[in-house]
């Protein structure tokens, strides 16, 4: 789902030359990344706005507490084998009392004579809802840039242009699963959007999830991301390989064995390198002469001296 966003022609991925990075062009791979890994620890963490009473920001807490411990314990009783109509009945039960506990425990806390706010419960409340809010977002993300001939990005993720850029297309039954990251503005969230959400608003979930997983600062804004969501983890790709470009330091082995890797793939890969405008900080996407790089590799050196070798025997 791209939002309304009309999708580019191409989706690039900057990277360094790694066994990741071969094993997403050989394999057909992605990596699907948990977002607390990201450069930026303020990416995918929204901010909760307390614009409701307590009696709804409560009930949007056991919501969250109930639904995130009957899937816990779901998967738990799926890997021992439990089944049947108690278990569910036991499982429901267990995620209301711990919902329960953990109003408790809030309220006892709320009580600390140390806070010198109007309502410590509501306070307090508002903070767990969030931690529970973002406990929700699970899922993997793997992020693209719009263009492959951006200076900072080949700077700070394509290893210096030691690395690689790769291109692909975006068949039609993957696009519902990409989203524009917009820059700038705030990472609150209003907490009646969320509990509008978990009555089943569907505007009011894409609104969530616009904020928690689509949001980041307009510093960032050079990359022109967008993010293809999915679980967790190395993923087969949805995705179509098209092209790879390759940095202006890459290392002419490196170019070699990715050609070499992929010359037998079923669908055709195009290759290119990266070339600066003279005169200019522009960069330009050129054709990679695979001809004359397959006939300088691969190499033995000792081919020089035995060549010197023979020539003295023909003498």
């Amino acid at each position: 789902m791209a939002g309304g966003d009309k999708i580019p022609k191409r989706f690039y991925k900057y990277r360094a030359f790694s066994n990741l990075t071969l094993d997403m062009l050989v394999a057909d791979h992605l990596f699907f990344a948990d977002p607390s890994t990201f450069n930026d620890p303020l990416d995918t963490r929204a901010c909760l706005e307390t614009d409701v009473g307590e009696e709804d920001l409560e009930r949007v807490f056991v919501k969250f507490v109930e639904r995130r411990v009957t899937a816990e314990m779901t998967a738990a009783a799926k890997k021992i084998k439990y089944r049947g109509p108690k278990t569910v009945e036991h499982i429901s039960r267990q995620a209301r009392r711990r919902a329960k506990e953990l109003i408790a425990e809030i309220r006892y806390n709320a009580e600390n004579p140390e806070y010198e706010i109007e309502n410590p419960f509501v306070f307090l409340l508002g903070q767990y809802v969030e931690e529970e809010l973002l406990r929700q977002y699970d899922k993997g993300i793997v992020s693209f840039a719009e263009r492959a001939n951006c200076p900072l990005m080949w700077s700070h993720y394509g290893d210096q242009h030691k690395g690689v850029c790769i291109g692909y297309s975006v068949p039609v039954d993957a696009a519902e699963n990409f989203y524009k990251v917009k820059y700038g503005g705030s990472r609150l969230v209003q907490v009646s959007k969320v509990v509008a959400m978990l009555d089943g608003d569907d505007m009011a979930r894409q609104a969530v999830d616009a904020a928690v997983l689509l949001r980041k600062a307009a510093s960032w804004r050079y990359e022109r991301e967008w993010r293809l969501i999915g679980q967790r983890g190395l993923r087969d790709s949805p995705l179509e390989l098209e092209e790879v470009i390759f940095g202006m330091r890459c290392e002419s082995a490196v170019k070699y064995a990715v050609v070499r890797a992929l010359e037998d793939r079923c669908r055709p890969i195009r290759f290119y390198e990266m070339r600066d405008l003279r005169g200019t900080f522009h960069l330009k996407k050129c054709v990679l002469d695979t001809d004359e790089l397959c006939a300088f590799f691969p190499r033995r050196w000792r081919s020089i001296f035995e060549e010197f070798d023979t020539n003295e025997v023909d003498t």
